[in-house]
């Protein structure tokens, strides 16, 4: 499962449609704030960035140049457009910068909007960089909603943040609750990341105590056992962990997620092992080589899952998450 909206999260936790307007009223303004957007764009053309040095040295084609150029001229052009003022000084003793001769300093989120056009038209036979395309389309949601919006880093400190919020106002308002774009911003907002989070088997939220007290765990498959791999499944585990709670909770849910009630579960598939020995896998110990891996709902600590959650809890994850594994090799 692949979870890229919040739609798709609201939906697993069973959030109505008067709730799931809450959300989305609450989480706009939060995450279309100017330093958020400016630096999921950031983020994203950097990675984009890496990936096409790294390619270029390789086999370097036409497109990959042209795209180096263009993510060049994105990254130059937002770094231009930050304002650079001191938020410690009065605004009344903020000078507007003053304009270079020769050179026009007012610009519109449309350039931006048509570089990241012409990125995608030249990386688009580049099959090694699909995803990092696909998060430049997603961000094109936003920036076809601000295209009319002037950057004009010339003017004074006051007029600069008119401007900034009138982005932050036309994203919160355009952005819907399906919408790709919104849910990276939040992603950026909560993990610094603007990757979509994988999960292999999605869990289930079930009651540990009546209607007040929940339990949220997740499941992530590895065939590889590598410590590259093992701590990039409990990144995975953790972000998606930590965003379901934070939408249960902006919802105002009725009952709450304990610390000790919010678990992933990391199993590792070794080669063609036979399905019937799977199951003891996840159940043995956390300092097994062929480990589970139950992590802590701050992300900073590994336990041994009888030593936070109870053994009839556990039997109920283990029984339900080997159902769906079960479905998942075959």
């Amino acid at each position: 499962m692949i979870v890229n909206s919040l739609t798709e999260v609201c939906n697993f936790l069973n959030i109505s449609a008067q709730q799931r307007k809450v959300v989305r009223h609450t989480i706009c303004p939060q995450v279309t704030q100017m330093r958020i957007w400016t630096g999921t764009l950031e983020e994203i053309l950097n990675g984009l960035k890496s990936e096409l040095d790294l390619l270029s040295c390789q086999c370097s084609s036409k497109g990959t140049k042209m795209g180096q150029q263009i993510v060049s001229s994105c990254l130059k052009f937002l770094a231009d457009t930050a304002i650079s003022f001191d938020h410690d000084s009065a605004s009344w003793t903020r000078l507007a910068p003053a304009k270079a001769i020769g050179s026009s300093a007012s610009h519109k989120w449309e350039d931006v909007l048509e570089m990241f056009n012409d990125l995608i038209e030249c990386l688009k036979s580049e099959k090694e960089l699909f995803l990092l395309v696909g998060e430049v389309e997603v961000m094109k949601g936003g920036l076809s909603q601000i295209k009319d919006i002037l950057i004009d880093k010339s003017i004074g400190y006051k007029e600069a943040r008119h401007q900034e919020s009138l982005v932050q106002k036309k994203l919160s308002k355009t952005l819907g609750h399906s919408s790709k774009c919104l849910f990276t911003l939040l992603l950026y907002y909560l993990h610094g990341h603007a990757r979509d989070i994988e999960v292999d088997l999605c869990g289930r939220i079930y009651s540990v105590g009546g209607e007040v007290r929940f339990c949220l765990y997740m499941g992530k498959i590895l065939t590889i056992e590598e410590d590259k791999m093992v701590w990039s499944g409990v990144r995975q585990l953790d972000r998606a962990l930590w965003l379901f709670k934070f939408v249960w909770e902006t919802a105002g849910m009725r009952g709450v997620f304990s610390c000790k009630a919010i678990c992933g579960v990391l199993v590792l598939r070794a080669g063609c092992l036979p399905i019937e020995e799977i199951h003891s896998l996840y159940m043995g110990s956390v300092f097994d080589k062929k480990f589970p891996i139950h992590i802590s709902s701050d992300g900073e600590k590994i336990f041994h899952g009888d030593s936070w959650i109870s053994a009839h809890s556990m039997q109920v994850i283990s029984r339900y998450l080997y159902s769906n594994y079960y479905s998942y090799v075959k």
